[in-house]
């Protein structure tokens, strides 16, 4: 401790308790008393050698939090919930309240406590800043964005200014900017406070390069100064200024960083030329902050030549005579010759072809002259080079801040032009890739894709797309909201990223089309990197944190006290599906034309469905349908805004029998103290008025996962009637019609892989079964796993909407811990087991059966094994028919096709 110093040791202790010391205090003060009191013991000793001034100075709630430790009862605070108080309370930052000139956190114990304890100080009033465009007009450069203080609502032009402030080099005076404040509604509905109004947090800024200039050249004075005392020549340098902002609103003074671009140009700002050499170029910190630089170019590329196996650039220093230095690529110093020429410098840099194709990633040149600091090589007036050579291709481009950086990889699809045309867009652009790629994916995070055409001409391609309306296996979806990446793949397996050119990028039309319910835009973020953003239109006071708590907590609770409607809600998965349990009982009803309306809940628009009223996940008409609809049927848990009436009834069909542990029956669910997964589930439990049951054995199974108390049906799954081989013989055009849909040949055998997820493995995407000559394969992957990489000749149907089609169509299942092994027993048909991971997955995530006695099929832990098993499907049909039939009559007892008919006549007579 005396090592660091006093000074030193208060400001470690301020970053300690501010932030990783404190989010482990919030964090072991919610898991209960045994946390607590380990974290008791073990704080009060080091806070009592805490300075004093650096407690004073902690955010409000962790100052609350160490003064309780310090002061209060141990007992008290391990066995009470004082300091569990305190840290959900300090999870609102709205809890702010003004006492004359000064502001307080309202926090629990603000009575018993001084005062002093909640007055808001510096670390407390940090602003949050966004900035939504920055531009060049009429010479000056122009910045717009909001600046708020959480919880601190902006309604109005009154009590409310805002200065935005470039900082340089400690001496030099700051530029200040004509700021005013102006209207941002955006601020409002993307903010994380509910109740808070930030409408008028906006302001617009402008600054003259003037400014900045005859700063820079005071400094330019001084430091050439310097270099002159100590024998150097002096050299033209950057200065840098950061950007702050500095308000007032509502008596409350703050003073924080500009940070956040929004996504799209403001991330790529354009620099201004402001006289021969010199530019003035706004630029992104790593951490997102706004900096404005005067720059010269020390040394600027001045031509680039591919020659056999080297690739020689030439780079010019304007305006210095060198003989000696050499330059750097990323961090490998490299060979360079220095020629003296009329105007300055010239100076050659050859690279071996070879040794930049083994390079993975770009990087930055630079020049670095005996003597001098080294100089970025700038792209200035320089043409982009991109130069193929075989299937890589070696480029020379400038980034976001025109720096030279060389890199070698794979060739790229490059934009050149993005076109839309009422609902479509069009993409073209340059692919001199001869391996014959023929198609452009779009990928979701969610694992979403979809491949289009890529119409070759030469090198040139182009693509078209309906964002609105895309293909899945033989209806049209609009594309999920979201961000959506562009890519191809390479013959070897390679997943290759499209970029944008350049050139096009200041003609960008990044501009949203709205089709039908939802929003698009192409944006090249992170510099040159297209993305497609999908977004559901939604109505202003739908919007944002403020508008979710305005309908949960004022129009939801409204909503529940109006009488019922005869009406009936389906929700499948969030929305997200018109499938399983829920659409079968759907659909008999509607054959037996009962009366009432029948409601069908969708996200992004992810279905249309005949016969019923469709709202959109999250609306208005979704928290009203759920709070006056008499019945409500799905097959997951319905939002945690929800809770059920007196008078209503929900029908919770669950997503089939559980092979693996599910609710609490995991592990992470005995915990104590409870998770909140756990509490979440007991809440939507209590509400269930009726679990439907495939069979005897998965009654107990239910009942005890889900600690559920209340009446259960042993009626079969309703989505299993379509697969009871007494059902399936009248599906022959039905069966034809999912076949034509997949593109399947009618005359191949059909294997269905669908294997589960893995809790510990997540991120893996690898399929292990291949694709055969023999039989047609389909990879249904479980939505919560990675994408897979399916093999070249399989099927991916992992976005197919209703899995039981699946099975229907499916000669054999291969499938491991999924449920669906007790679904396809109604077929008849044989099942694998590619348990390939068996006892790590039982000791991990735990089953309720014993595979290895119990499975329908052979167990088999080799991908060689099961390709062998399918070929001979008919020993295995002979050799497991005991245990087939013993494992029907213990799982899938009722279902015989009348499942839904069984519940139907229970729920509605």
């Amino acid at each position: 401790m005396t090592a660091v110093g006093s000074g030193g040791q208060d400001s470690f202790d301020a970053d300690v308790l501010s932030g990783p010391l404190g989010a482990r205090m919030d964090l072991a003060i919610k898991r209960g008393g045994v946390r607590r009191r380990e974290l008791v013991e073990l704080l009060r000793p080091y806070l009592a050698q805490v300075s004093p001034s650096v407690k004073r100075d902690l955010p409000v709630a962790r100052r609350l939090l160490v003064h309780l430790i310090e002061t209060r009862d141990v007992e008290e605070l391990v066995e009470g919930d004082t300091l569990v108080k305190v840290v959900n309370a300090a999870a609102e930052p709205s809890r702010r309240i003004r006492r004359g000139l000064r502001w307080y956190a309202d926090l629990p114990f603000a009575g018993e406590l001084p005062a002093e304890l909640f007055r808001l100080r510096k670390s407390d009033l940090v602003p949050v800043t966004q900035i939504d465009d920055i531009h060049w007009k009429d010479g000056r450069l122009h910045v717009h964005g909001h600046a708020y203080l959480a919880g601190l609502s902006v309604r109005s032009r009154r009590f409310n200014r805002a200065t935005v402030v470039l900082r340089g080099p400690r001496w030099l005076p700051p530029v200040r900017l004509r700021t005013r404040r102006a209207h941002a509604p955006h601020a409002t509905h993307t903010a994380r406070e509910v109740g808070c109004n930030y409408d008028w947090s906006g302001f617009t800024a402008t600054v003259s390069p003037a400014a900045l200039r005859w700063r820079a050249s005071l400094r330019a004075l001084v430091s050439g100064m310097r270099r002159l005392v100590r024998r150097r020549l002096a050299i033209p340098e950057t200065t840098t200024w950061r950007a702050e902002i500095v308000f007032w609103s509502r008596g409350a003074r703050a003073t924080g960083l500009l940070r956040g671009a929004a996504i799209g140009r403001t991330e790529r700002p354009t620099g201004l030329r402001v006289r021969e050499g010199w530019w003035v170029r706004p630029v992104w910190t790593s951490d997102r902050a706004l900096q404005v630089v005067l720059q010269p170019n020390r040394a600027e590329l001045a031509g680039v030549t591919l020659d056999d196996d080297r690739l020689d650039l030439r780079v010019l220093l304007p305006g210095r005579n060198v003989t000696k230095g050499h330059a750097r690529l990323g961090g490998h110093r490299i060979a360079a010759d220095f020629t003296p020429v009329a105007g300055g410098t010239q100076v050659h840099i050859g690279l071996a072809v070879q040794s930049l194709v083994n390079e993975k990633d770009g990087r930055r040149l630079w020049v670095e002259p005996k003597g001098d600091p080294a100089a970025s090589v700038m792209l200035s007036d320089a043409g982009e080079t991109r130069a193929v050579v075989g299937d890589r291709e070696i480029t020379v481009l400038g980034d976001r801040r025109d720096r030279v950086v060389v890199s070698a990889h794979r060739v790229r699809p490059v934009i050149r032009s993005v076109s839309w045309s009422a609902s479509t867009l069009e993409l073209r652009g340059h692919y001199p890739d001869v391996s014959g790629a023929t198609s452009l994916t779009l990928r979701h995070r969610s694992g979403l894709m979809y491949h289009l055409p890529l119409v070759r001409d030469g090198d040139d391609f182009s693509v078209r797309l309906e964002p609105g309306s895309m293909p899945r296996f033989g209806e049209t979806v609009p594309l999920s909201s979201g961000t959506w990446n562009l890519s191809v793949k390479h013959p070897s397996g390679e997943i290759v990223p499209v970029r944008m050119d350049h050139a096009a990028l200041r003609d960008l039309d990044e501009e949203q089309r709205t089709v039908g319910g939802h929003s698009f835009r192409l944006v090249s973020t992170r510099f040159d990197v297209p993305v497609i953003m999908s977004e559901e239109v939604r109505p202003a006071d739908e919007k944002g944190l403020a508008g979710t708590h305005q309908l949960r907590r004022v129009f939801y609770p409204a909503q529940r006290k109006e009488p019922l409607n005869d009406a009936t809600v389906y929700v499948v998965n969030d929305g997200r599906l018109y499938a399983d349990s829920v659409r079968a009982i759907f659909e008999e009803r509607v054959r037996r034309g009962h009366a009432g309306e029948h409601i069908w809940i969708v996200k992004d628009g992810a279905f249309t469905v005949d016969g019923a009223t469709l709202v959109r996940a999250g609306s208005r008409e979704h928290h009203a349908a759920l709070a006056r609809s008499r019945h409500i049927i799905t097959n997951s848990f319905l939002p945690t805004w929800f809770r059920a009436r007196e008078d209503q009834v929900v029908v919770q069909t669950w997503h089939g029998t559980p092979a693996k542990h599910i609710g609490n029956d995991q592990s992470h669910m005995q915990r104590d103290p409870r998770p909140p997964v756990w509490h979440r589930q007991a809440a939507e439990v209590r509400g269930w008025d009726l679990l439907i049951s495939q069979s005897p054995w998965a009654t107990p199974v239910l009942r005890r996962a889900f600690g559920y108390q209340g009446e259960i049906i042993e009626a079969g799954l309703p989505r299993n009637d379509m697969l009871s081989s007494s059902s399936a013989q009248g599906r022959a055009a039905e069966l034809r019609e999912i076949r034509a849909r997949l593109g399947l040949d009618p005359d191949r055998p059909v294997v269905l892989y669908a294997p589960t997820w893995r809790d510990y493995d997540r991120k893996n995407a690898s399929v292990r079964l291949p694709a055969s000559d023999d039989y047609q394969l389909l990879v249904r992957a479980h939505p919560m796993q990675a994408m897979p990489h399916v093999p070249a000749g399989a099927v991916d149907v992992t976005t197919y909407p209703d899995t039981a089609d699946l099975l229907l169509v499916a000669d054999a299942l291969v499938t491991d811990y999924s449920s669906s092994v007790f679904d396809f027993a109604a077929t008849g048909k044989p099942i694998i087991l590619f348990a390939y991971d068996l006892d790590k997955y039982a000791s991990k995530r735990g089953l309720y059966l014993d595979l290895r006695e119990q499975a329908p099929g052979p167990v088999l832990s080799t991908a060689a094994e099961v390709v062998e098993a399918l070929h001979d499907l008919p020993a295995i049909t002979s050799a497991y028919a005991d245990r087939y039939e013993s494992f029907r009559a213990t799982f899938a007892p009722k279902d015989d096709g009348k499942a839904t008919a069984r519940v139907v006549d229970h729920l509605f007579g």
